[in-house]
């Protein structure tokens, strides 16, 4: 019971953080939180159930415990690309900063969660890491606030295991041809409840996705293959976005 207490408690601080909760209601709220045993999927820690998943977390868990990682990129399939589509511009940008990718194709908040707590940062303690994830949880329905709550206890998460780390938040991409596209509005409810993470000190927040629009909103080909997973030239553009926030942290002591 202590420990369920202590999870809930320490959602209802993040809840607090995003903005959802007075701090008069989450005090009204916890007791019932509580007694229900209620947690978002979201943010409910699971493996995902998938043909070669586990083997990809045994790989990131051994490469953890070797220890020499400066810069991680935690994510989905947007992240595991680096090494694809984006694989040049990773040689050209990251290569040299014994840079890492555990980036994991179809993941939502919920694994990499899981993840974290099952020996992806074992032994490693990376100056930085850059975390872009919650794009696949709008494809099974979860709401914004559940997907910006989950991101909040993934950098709980690597703040508990690896205090000294600096966290770069990237918010949702922007996904969908149409600039009107209902998704848009959820990614944009999303990220505007990740903002209030930013606090200049262990988390940095960058909402990049603005430089992968077309001036009248719209994804074009040229960025993304599919209007979610990036082209070359995308990552090309993600990395021009990055890299100063990436490099100042990196020099932070």
């Amino acid at each position: 019971m202590k420990a369920i207490k202590a999870t809930h408690l320490l959602l209802a601080s993040l809840l607090l953080c995003l903005g959802q909760m007075t701090k008069a209601a989450m005090g009204a709220a916890m007791p019932a939180t509580v007694a229900s045993n209620a947690m978002p999927r979201a943010a409910t820690p699971v493996p995902k159930e998938k043909q070669g998943w586990m083997a990809q977390h045994d790989q990131n868990v051994a490469l953890a415990r070797k220890g020499d990682i400066a810069v991680l990129f935690v994510g989905d399939s947007i992240t595991r690309c680096w090494s694809r589509e984006g694989r040049e511009v990773w040689a050209a940008h990251y290569a040299q900063k014994q840079a890492a990718n555990f980036g994991i194709s179809g993941d939502c908040t919920e694994h990499v969660l899981w993840r974290l707590q099952h020996g992806e940062l074992e032994n490693s303690k990376p100056k930085v890491v850059v975390l872009l994830i919650g794009t696949n949880n709008l494809t099974q329905n979860d709401p914004p606030a559940d997907i910006a709550l989950a991101i909040a206890a993934i950098i709980e998460e690597i703040r508990r295991r690896s205090p000294d780390t600096r966290i770069l938040l990237v918010g949702v991409l922007p996904r969908r041809q149409e600039a009107n596209h209902h998704d848009r509005e959820s990614i944009r409810e999303i990220n505007r409840r990740l903002a209030p993470l930013h606090d200049g000190k262990h988390v940095t927040y960058l909402d990049i996705g603005g430089k992968l629009l077309q001036p009248d909103g719209s994804l074009s080909k040229e960025v993304t293959k599919d209007f979610t997973h990036l082209t070359s030239r995308g990552y090309e553009l993600f990395a021009e976005a990055i890299d100063p926030t990436l490099e100042a942290l990196l020099r932070k002591p």
